[in-house]
C-alpha cells in the first residue's frame, strides 16, 4: 500500500476524508469560505496534527482554482493584502505551536474552536465597529496563528467581515482570495521548516481533484436570494464534522 494511502489508516477514515473534502468544496465554492471547519475537525481524527493541516492545505489548494478568475475581478485586493500581512507575521508561531502539540488535546481543540465559532456565526453575533487598517491587519495576524496551529484561517476574518457593508459578491471573493493566498503562504513556511510530510501532501492533492468539482459546483449554485437555506445546511455540515472530529469516538 502507497504511504499516502496508508496515512489515512482504514479504508473508512479515507473514506471520511474524501467527504469531508468533497462536502468542504461545495460549501466554500458557495460561500467563499467553511471548509476547513469542516475539513480539519476530520482530518484531525485521522492524522496526526502536522499531516492534517498539511493534508488540509494540499486539499484547498486546487479546489478554488476555478472559481480564481472572477473573485480576481470581484474582489477588494487591497483588504485581502492587508490581512495577509498580518498572517505571514502570526504564521510560524503558530506553526511552532503546532509542531509541540499533543494529538489528542490537537483533537479537541479544534473541534471546539469549530463548534464555539459556529455558535458565534448562528446566533448572529458580528464584530459592529469600524474596519480600520489596524484592525484588518490584526484580523489577519489571527487567522495566521490559527492557520498555523489548527488550519484554521478563516473564522476572524468571516467575524470581521460580516461586519462590513460590502456586497456579499465582494466578500465572498475576498474570502476566496484569501484563503487561497493563506494556504500557499502555509504550503511554503512547512517547507522551509522543514515540517512537510510528503505523503500527507501527496494524498491531500489527490483527494484534492473532487474538491475541484465540487467547489465548481458550489459556484453554480451561488445565489444570493438562496443563502440563507444553503448557510443553513452549511452550518449543519459544519457541526457535524466537528463532531465527527472529536477524539471522545477513539476511546
Amino acid at each position: 500500500m502507497p504511504d499516502f494511502i496508508a496515512l489515512a489508516g482504514t479504508p473508512t477514515g479515507l473514506i471520511w476524508l474524501v467527504g469531508a473534502v468533497f462536502a468542504a468544496g461545495l460549501v466554500r465554492g458557495f460561500a467563499g469560505f467553511g471548509s476547513a471547519m469542516i475539513i480539519m475537525p476530520v482530518a484531525s481524527s485521522v492524522l496526526e496534527p502536522v499531516q492534517a493541516v498539511i493534508f488540509l492545505v494540499a486539499a484547498e489548494v486546487l479546489g478554488p482554482l476555478p472559481n480564481l478568475p472572477s473573485a480576481l475581478r470581484v474582489g477588494a485586493l487591497r483588504e485581502v493584502g492587508l490581512l495577509l500581512l498580518g498572517a505571514a507575521v502570526a504564521l510560524p508561531l503558530g506553526l511552532l505551536c503546532l509542531a509541540n502539540v499533543d494529538p489528542r488535546f490537537f483533537g479537541w481543540t479544534v473541534s471546539v474552536i469549530v463548534l464555539v465559532l459556529l455558535v458565534l456565526l448562528m446566533t448572529g453575533w458580528r464584530y459592529a465597529g469600524v474596519l480600520t487598517r489596524p484592525l484588518v491587519v490584526g484580523t489577519g495576524a489571527l487567522g495566521g496563528f490559527m492557520t498555523g496551529f489548527s488550519g484554521l484561517p478563516g473564522p476572524p476574518v468571516i467575524m470581521l467581515y460580516m461586519a462590513s457593508r460590502l456586497p456579499a459578491a465582494v466578500i465572498r471573493a475576498n474570502f476566496l482570495l484569501y484563503l487561497l493566498a493563506i494556504d500557499l503562504v502555509l504550503m511554503a513556511v512547512l517547507w522551509v521548516s522543514g515540517l512537510m510530510v510528503w505523503p500527507a501532501f501527496v494524498l491531500g492533492l489527490l483527494v484534492g481533484v473532487p474538491n475541484v468539482i465540487a467547489n465548481w459546483l458550489g459556484a453554480r449554485l451561488f445565489d444570493p436570494q438562496a443563502e440563507r437555506l444553503f448557510r443553513n445546511v452549511a452550518y449543519i455540515v459544519i457541526a457535524a464534522s466537528a463532531i465527527l472530529g472529536l477524539p471522545l469516538w477513539k476511546g
